[in-house]
Order: C-alpha cells, then sequence, then structure tokens
C-alpha cells in the first residue's frame, strides 16, 4: 500500500481484519468542521479494523489510512468466521486482542478527561514507543487532541525538566 491509500474510508461497511507486517496506518474520524482525530494506530505485527462495522455490517464513521508505505494481509469476515469455528485457538487469540484493544480505549477515554496533555502524551509514548520517531506531529497531536504546537510545547517542557 502506498502512503496515504486508504483502505476503509467512512461510509463503507467494514469487510476486512487487517494484519499490518509493515508500515503504520491510523484510523480516524471525522468532525463536523472537517478535523482529523486520530482514535488509533497500527505499525508492524498489529491488525486494525473499525470492529464495530465489521460485525455489524453498518456502515463506519472511520477512515483507515497508511501513513507509510506498508505491506499488509487481510482476512474477510466470512473466511474469519470459518477460522474461529474450525481453529477454537484462534478464537481464543483474537478475543484476547479485542479485549486488549477494548481496555487500551478505556484507558484512553479516562485519559481524555482526567490527565494533561503532558500526561496523555507521555502515556502516548509508553504505548506506542516505536512510533514517536515515526509520526509527524500532527498525527501524534490529532491523537492527544491538542494541537501541534502544544505538542511541541509539552515536548520542550519535558526536554528541560
Amino acid at each position: 500500500m502506498k502512503k496515504r491509500e486508504e483502505i476503509l474510508t467512512e461510509g463503507e461497511v467494514c469487510g476486512f481484519y487487517t494484519f499490518v507486517e509493515k508500515g503504520c496506518f491510523r484510523m480516524y474520524g471525522i468532525d463536523d468542521k472537517g478535523f482529523d482525530h486520530n482514535i488509533q494506530f497500527a505499525a508492524e505485527n498489529n491488525w486494525i479494523a473499525d470492529i464495530g462495522s465489521f460485525h455489524t455490517n453498518k456502515p463506519s464513521l472511520l477512515n483507515i489510512e497508511a501513513l507509510e508505505s506498508s505491506r499488509i494481509l487481510q482476512v474477510k469476515q466470512k473466511d474469519l468466521y470459518f477460522l474461529y469455528t474450525n481453529i477454537p485457538k484462534l478464537d481464543r487469540i483474537f478475543k484476547v486482542l479485542v479485549e486488549l484493544k477494548y481496555i487500551e480505549l478505556q484507558n484512553r477515554v479516562l485519559q481524555n478527561f482526567s490527565s494533561t496533555a503532558e500526561q496523555r502524551y507521555l502515556s502516548f509514548l509508553e504505548q506506542y514507543p516505536h512510533l514517536s520517531n515515526r509520526l509527524p506531529n500532527t498525527q501524534i497531536a490529532s491523537y492527544l487532541g491538542i494541537t501541534p504546537e502544544f505538542l511541541s510545547k509539552v515536548r520542550r517542557d519535558l526536554m528541560s525538566k
């Protein structure tokens, strides 16, 4: 996949679970004013999908875009369900993966209303240590819910401590 190519566009049904073999993706939504809000990143050896759209077959409100040239593997819904039925261990593995992502999302929601921007940035570094130097400030700031300028200030403040 080429940089900026999308594997899911708002309004489409998410038909695949995507495994990132090489590269990096973001899942994001667009607000009424046209601003992007990053929800999740997935780099090497991670999965990405709009799970709600995937399991309900309803149009997605999200987009998934390559942030770098990438190589992926995709599993269609019917094939994944077949694998769940025929390889129970795989069903358990995916269940754990989804539960871990749910915990990650819960923690992120809690942080958004109870943590400072600095705390959220430190949490981002803990969660995505390998991405802090690969992603532009605009992408990280969007994930943190702050402006790129404020992210630069947070980084400066942390460096001076």
